[in-house]
């Protein structure tokens, strides 16, 4: 590997904004990981150095706040001490009863609950993927980052591959059942930390498994940046729960890249929570690979002040009588703003598709704005397609039914914008996440009205 200033010299001439970001990062070739997968990083460092910047005339960066994207302050984190590392433990619970748990910090692994001994002798993996690109190296090779980022940010997932060093490894073998969720938390604790979490699952055939993933700042106002990656691998009749909670600090600036691939008579649901952060991009993909594939796509995302909520999707229907279902909903005020453009793809020869898109945006404030974008690309015979996107505000009748019996209108409010997200929680097969995630969503209005 070339002198590291040397490297940063050169990149600065291409992107300078990016310049910041790797003075301290580990460079590609750290020899602290197998030599197969720092080949892989010096390629990808050299598709980072060779890949623009997003400019908004590119249609995938319509209508965002690419000005933002100034990576120039943030840089690797040290070590945590002993002390921090305690505190962060202690607050990285959120569900009572889990099948196992991993916790990191600015990308140092620091905790694992086991598993239990029945889903350890089942051949279930859930472990640190810098464990597993050693202990599972065929395996972790086949699917590592094995989609490419295909709706804008193939610059950020270079990035991501260059420098990645933690994250999880989730492996259900064949017809394995995990009866409680696992649940993983990514924390960034120091000023202006760089971290890059990775989270690969691998679902093999009629296996059935639920994940849940926070990503969340130790302190509500201190700036950081992430840039995530996660792939979902399911397999033949396995059914996979993803859920992503996200809760940034409010200077967090964050892009997360999801892949999800289908399999034949598979079924995934994929649920993101956006609550902080000051610009998070999220990028989901969901392509449906295999007859008899189900993907089910929601969101839920509240802001306020200036945030910035930006999601990019894309259904794609690659085989015959397929379904996949997206529904986001965002609610607005102050003067944040959210940005979704999403794409249903029907790929020749993709018939008897069944395909949804429904965009809703409710509006709380006069200088809130939402920008929304549904599209369709249907290349097949005998589909059933359909895509949409509201805009609105609270219902007057509404207001005034519960302001007429004695309810203060900063409740009824909240009343009445958790009820126009609940059609999303819901869609949770399980009541016990339904009523945590509501609770984060409650925890997120009790900020906003101190």
């Amino acid at each position: 590997m070339s002198n590291p200033s040397a490297v940063l010299e050169k990149t600065s001439a291409v992107a300078p904004k990016m310049a910041g970001i790797l003075d301290g990062i580990q460079s590609p070739g750290d020899d602290r990981l197998p030599a197969w997968f720092r080949d892989e990083q010096r390629a990808a460092w050299t598709q980072f150095q060779s890949l623009p910047m997003p400019a908004r005339t590119d249609q995938a960066w319509r209508f965002s706040s690419v000005g933002l994207l100034d990576l120039s302050p943030y840089s690797a984190a040290g070590s945590l001490s002993k002390t921090d590392g305690r505190e962060i433990l202690e607050r990285s619970s959120e569900l009572d009863e889990t099948s196992g748990r991993l916790v990191f910090a600015d990308d140092h692994f620091l905790e694992r609950d086991v598993l239990s001994e029945k889903l350890r002798k089942a051949g279930v993996i859930f472990q640190p993927l810098e464990r597993a690109m050693i202990e599972h190296e065929e395996l972790f090779r086949r699917h590592f980052m094995s989609q490419p980022a295909a709706l804008g940010s193939a610059k950020f997932s270079a990035l991501h591959e260059a420098f990645v060093r933690s994250g999880t490894f989730l492996y259900v073998p064949r017809g394995v059942e995990v009866d409680l969720p696992l649940e993983t938390f990514h924390w960034l604790h120091a000023e202006n930390a760089a971290i890059f979490p990775h989270t690969l699952v691998v679902a093999e055939d009629l296996s059935n498994v639920t994940l849940v993933e926070h990503f969340r700042s130790t302190d509500p106002h201190r700036a950081g940046f992430a840039c995530g990656v996660n792939d979902l691998i399911v397999g033949p009749g396995a059914k996979v729960t993803y859920i992503c909670a996200q809760d940034w600090s409010d200077k967090t600036l964050s892009v997360q890249i999801n892949a999800t691939t289908v399999a034949r008579d598979a079924r995934t649901l994929n649920l993101h929570l956006g609550l902080g952060g000051k610009y998070s991009r999220l990028e989901s993909l969901s392509r449906l690979t295999g007859e008899g594939a189900h993907s089910d796509m929601l969101a839920v995302s509240i802001g306020d002040e200036a945030q910035e909520f930006d999601a990019r999707t894309l259904q794609d229907h690659a085989s015959p009588r397929t379904y996949s279902d997206l529904l986001f909903k965002n609610a607005l005020s102050g003067r944040s703003r959210n940005t979704f453009g999403g794409l249903i793809r029907v790929e020749p020869h993709a018939h008897f598709t069944d395909a949804y898109q429904k965009v809703r945006n409710l509006l709380l404030s006069d200088d809130a704005e939402a920008n929304s974008m549904p599209g369709l690309e249907i290349m097949a015979d005998n589909v059933k397609c359909s895509h949409g996107a509201t805009s609105g505000q609270i219902d007057d009748d509404e207001m005034f039914y519960l302001l007429a019996r004695g309810i203060p209108a900063p409740v009824a409010r909240e009343l009445l914008v958790g009820g126009f997200l609940n059609e999303v929680l819901e869609r949770l097969p399980d009541p016990v996440l339904v009523a945590k995630l509501a609770a984060l969503i409650a925890g997120k209005f009790a900020r906003r009205a101190r």
